[in-house]
């Protein structure tokens, strides 16, 4: 298997942010309105949770272990 195929932790850590970043924009954008989908509201807002649960895993594996 080619090392290219599986992206770095550095590339999915920046993916994540960015994906992050775009659903937390259209949270704001969705909550300006005042007859909303709350149900695609919360959808979002356990994605947008789920991305950054799995932003800090990857964020926990940059850091190197330490020998105590």
């Amino acid at each position: 298997m080619d090392n290219t195929d599986v992206p770095s932790l550095g590339t999915q850590l920046f993916t994540l942010q960015t994906q992050h970043r775009l659903l937390d924009t259209e949270i704001v954008k969705l909550q300006e309105f005042p007859y909303i989908d709350q149900l695609h509201l919360q959808r979002l807002k356990r994605q947008k949770l789920r991305l950054k649960q799995n932003i800090e895993l990857v964020k926990a594996m940059l850091i190197p272990d330490l020998d105590a």
